[in-house]
């Protein structure tokens, strides 16, 4: 049987708005930190409506102010506190594609609806697996891929990141507020290499001043949770469980694998300072079924908008040479 654009267009309906609309989990059941960010919004997210870039505010010093007395008249100036990051947008799609020969060959009713979903679910996978590989990538703003975690943390000092290279932004104590913190010296695997990073990204020592998630590879969360007694090794945090990712806590630090970081590398990040910009028509917004120029048959895409944001680069580190 050959299904009419209409009928496809209604499993389509049917296919994300059963149960609840769960069918949109599996655009983050493969990634630890995609789940957390974009699905669970633990950290900045926003929607804007469009522009050329996308902006985030940035404060790195403090305004004028300080103890008077009644005498003492009080400065009005305005410190050069503000700047911005300027994240280019980043544009990804899974294609989803049904052949009449397809449809032809599915031997009844049931049987064409569920090759039309099977497509349907490959083309969401595709999609959230291009954003969860290069969720980690090195590519600096002009790539067509997110503006990943490896470019946030990149130690290279000339290299732009949200628009700024970390020397063009330098404190009159000399201090960089946008530095890329890397630590690529050879080391095994430890509790002294997460506390390292901790350190390594404290933008204070308060509350929400070091980072609170950790990503890596299995191998090296493993090592890990090894090291760490037994009473230690499941404390939990309720947040992360009920998601279904296996993680650690330690020293108020989330540690979960992923399965797309790269080998030999972990991440710490402060989730008060990382998140997804996403544009407000392009959180895996579905076009609807055509039908294709070529070969008989009909084409669907689902398409996403938007960037990994930062708005305090030097909250974050890597280290990326361990075993």
């Amino acid at each position: 049987m050959s299904l009419s654009l209409t009928e496809i267009e209604s499993i389509t309906s049917d296919y994300f708005a059963a149960a609840g609309g769960r069918a949109v989990d599996i655009y983050f059941r493969n990634s630890f930190l995609l789940d957390l960010l974009m699905n669970r919004q633990a950290g900045l997210f926003e929607r804007p409506g469009g522009g050329e870039k996308i902006r985030v505010p940035l404060s790195y010093s403090d305004a004028e102010g300080g103890f008077f007395t009644r005498a003492d008249t009080l400065s009005s100036d305005d410190r050069a506190t503000i700047n911005a990051a300027a994240f280019n947008w980043k544009h990804a799609y899974g294609n989803a594609t049904v052949y009449l020969t397809d449809e032809v060959a599915a031997a009844g009713d049931y049987a064409v609806v569920q090759f039309v979903t099977q497509k349907i679910e490959t083309a969401q996978r595709t999609c959230s697996s291009w954003l969860a590989s290069t969720l980690y990538s090195a590519a600096g703003d002009e790539a067509p891929t997110l503006t990943g975690l490896r470019a946030l943390t990149s130690s290279d000092a000339d290299k732009p990141y949200g628009g700024i290279a970390e020397n063009d932004l330098v404190a009159s104590d000399g201090a960089k507020p946008w530095r890329g913190v890397t630590i690529d010296a050879p080391e095994t695997m430890s509790l002294d290499v997460l506390q390292a990073l901790r350190s390594a990204a404290k933008v204070s020592d308060g509350r929400d001043g070091k980072p609170n998630v950790a990503v890596t590879t299995e191998s090296l969360y493993n090592k890990v949770s090894r090291i760490l007694q037994v009473q230690q090794r499941f404390v939990t945090d309720d947040g992360v469980a009920q998601a279904g990712f296996a993680h650690l806590v330690y020293e108020g630090m989330v540690l979960a694998a992923d399965d797309y970081c790269p080998a030999g590398h972990v991440f710490a990040v402060n989730t008060n300072h990382l998140g997804f910009a996403i544009h407000q028509n392009g959180f895996f917004a579905r076009q609807p079924w055509v039908d294709l120029a070529g070969p008989a048959g009909r084409s669907m895409k689902i398409l996403w908008h938007g960037n990994l944001i930062c708005s305090n680069r030097k909250a974050h580190a890597c280290h990326a040479n361990l075993s």
